[in-house]
């Protein structure tokens, strides 16, 4: 059966559904203290350290430069709006105010950016051939959910709660539904522009890590404990991703 661009849509849409998923553990989790918010980032920057190799592995595959274009280009963009954000004192997202409002905007703005890319690629895969597309969307729904996992990290301990963690990483990735039957229909206009885009993304996450989201760790942890966790949440993505590829 040849795909079409309803089939493109609604199985792309699923994969965005798939992303809240991440967010079910917090139902079993008791309210977290201040080492557990610490505990959290470290596992957040782990799993977005290591979704961002990810993403350049796949990139280099389309282009060297393009991927290093796109990720100074993240790098660039991810700093020019940390700085905006901090000049807005009465900045809201959802029940969160201030920085934590701020932080959960990156957070977001982030894996939207990155949805993007993953929009375009479930739209090229497709155009490959139905059976392609099937593979690679599945690939990605399961990946979206240690991605949800990563927003809920954030906003879960910071007081918002699991369903709105839930529909914050499900917003996160509507645009995979909605660039994938462009990238379907029009799959040589698309394809150059997919290792900038997952270079932008890598780099956007690679700043966040290490400029917000590790400093913060190790204000309410010890150094060790935030090393450790940050690196066991690393190796388990990286080993995730390895699965999803084999």
């Amino acid at each position: 059966m040849t795909a079409t661009p309803l089939t493109v849509f609604v199985v792309a849409g699923l994969t965005a559904l798939a992303t809240g998923l991440g967010a079910l553990p917090f139902l079993f989790l008791p309210r977290m203290s201040r080492t557990w918010l610490a505990m959290s980032n470290a596992v957040a920057a782990g799993l977005m350290i290591a979704a961002s190799f990810g993403l350049i592995y796949e990139g280099l595959a389309a282009g060297l430069l393009r991927v290093i274009g796109g990720a100074l280009l993240g790098v660039l963009f991810i700093a020019w709006s940390t700085r905006w954000l901090d000049t807005r004192e009465a900045l809201e997202v959802g029940t969160l105010r201030g920085a934590d409002a701020g932080k959960a905007l990156m957070i977001i703005g982030i894996m939207t950016v990155h949805s993007f890319t993953e929009g375009v690629g479930v739209g090229v895969s497709f155009g490959g051939g139905e059976a392609l597309g099937i593979f690679i969307t599945t690939a990605i729904a399961v990946h979206n959910i240690p991605e949800g996992l990563a927003i809920s990290l954030i906003l879960v301990p910071r007081g918002e709660s699991v369903r709105r963690a839930a529909g914050w990483s499900v917003f996160s990735s509507l645009p995979q539904p909605l660039l994938a039957v462009p990238a379907f229909l029009f799959v040589e206009a698309f394809r150059p522009i997919l290792p900038v885009g997952l270079g932008f993304a890598a780099g956007a996450m690679i700043w966040m890590c290490f400029a917000e989201l590790l400093p913060e760790a190790l204000e309410d942890a010890g150094s060790r404990a935030v090393a450790t966790t940050l690196t066991a949440a690393l190796m388990a993505m990286i080993g995730f991703q390895w699965l999803l590829r084999g």
